[in-house]
């Protein structure tokens, strides 16, 4: 999950399915959202009110880790939104889906038929897929948000720059050295086996593509976008049926952070007419307007525990020391989207005025201390 605040792909590592099956298993609100499904879940097709067809292609993208693209249909090119991420299992659920298209709904409809792919944000289970998609498809064109587009053409360079930032945060976040070193470790495994790709075109805000119009609706990711296809919105990441997508500081990366995503939520509950979200992850949503007010709500929720567990600490509190008591269950790499989660909610109380740094003297004196809060 761009990169920041996503699971890592991990190959060549021993651990590699009981990393990926406890982050699956264990995952609740504060996680991003995953999709237990059966290994037969069926392609399914909705039709949009313009005429659209739309089929939902479930993969798994990781082991215990599931997710969905989709195919668009009859709204010009033929267009795959997302491309999975690039695991063996995902690549083979692809085609498993092409076929199942074929076969069970008469498309005329082959992998390579695709000429148009649409990433709707820089995470890796979204994008990974991408250089097998452009095996199999040769001349398609890529579209993505400009504020993920380096994610794709420059994918190493955003390694070394994201690692970095994560790193300081980490430090300021009062996380203990060996901790640190273990969890950078294993959120450096998921760059191993990508590349940088081209970017043909770049997805902007209110941009109509053959009866497809988008949002930018960042926070999660900086560069997530939501498609509207008719009345059926894709939401990819932005909102999910069950879960709250993962939350990590804007101190990390720009454009991610809280702030961003309410206001993001606030911009899809203006837009009128949907009567179905698709997300990446998990169910379809029936009532997308309603799902907005609960994802608010378990926001609002877990600011007011930050606020809590200051107070009824009595004493300034590091971002770990609050993540530990937000989340006091959490293993592996569930750890550090639990940290991330818990900085994104102090980060948004600091920026409102709601906490304030205790320790300015230390802040003062050297390069970058771990930073305690306490109420303002």
């Amino acid at each position: 999950m761009e990169l920041p605040g996503e699971p890592p792909v991990i190959r060549g590592v021993a651990s590699n399915k009981q990393v990926w099956s406890n982050f699956a298993v264990q995952s609740d609100n504060h996680t991003k959202g995953v999709a237990i499904m059966s290994q037969k879940q069926q392609v399914e097709r909705f039709e949009a009110d313009n005429g659209a067809k739309i089929y939902r292609i479930p993969l798994e993208l990781f082991p215990g880790f599931h997710g969905y693209v989709h195919v668009v249909l009859e709204a010009g090119l033929p267009t795959l939104v997302d491309t999975g991420s690039g695991f063996e299992s995902s690549n083979n659920g692809l085609l498993e889906g092409f076929k199942y298209i074929r076969e069970h709904y008469g498309e005329k409809l082959a992998l390579e038929d695709i000429q148009r792919i649409i990433i709707t944000h820089g995470h890796i289970d979204h994008f990974g897929g991408i250089a097998f998609m452009l095996d199999q498809v040769g001349g398609a064109q890529i579209g993505i948000h400009e504020l993920d587009r380096r994610v794709l053409t420059s994918y190493e360079e955003r390694v070394i720059m994201v690692t970095k930032d994560l790193r300081i945060f980490l430090e300021r976040a009062g996380v203990n050295p060996q901790l640190r070193q273990s969890l950078m470790e294993m959120y450096g495994f998921a760059k191993q086996h990508m590349r940088s790709v081209p970017v043909h075109f770049s997805l902007e805000e209110d941009m109509l593509l053959d009866g497809l119009a988008f949002f930018h609706t960042p926070g999660h990711c900086p560069g997530q976008v939501c498609v509207r296809i008719g009345d059926i919105l894709l939401s990819a990441d932005h909102i999910l049926a069950r879960t709250t997508p993962h939350q990590s500081p804007e101190s990390i990366t720009r454009y991610n952070g809280l702030g961003h995503y309410l206001e993001a939520l606030q911009k899809i509950e203006r837009v009128d007419g949907l009567r179905l979200a698709l997300g990446g992850h998990e169910n379809p949503i029936k009532d997308i307007y309603g799902r907005i007010a609960e994802i608010r709500t378990s926001h609002m929720r877990k600011l007011n525990r930050v606020l809590d567990i200051i107070r009824d600490a009595g004493h300034p509190m590091t971002i770990s020391d609050i993540s530990k008591a937000m989340y006091p269950d959490k293993s592996g790499y569930e750890i550090l989207l639990a940290i991330e989660e818990a900085g994104a909610h102090v980060e948004y109380l600091y920026q409102h005025g709601q906490l304030k740094v205790a320790n300015l003297d230390e802040v003062e004196k050297e390069d970058n201390p771990a930073l305690c809060y306490q109420l303002a």
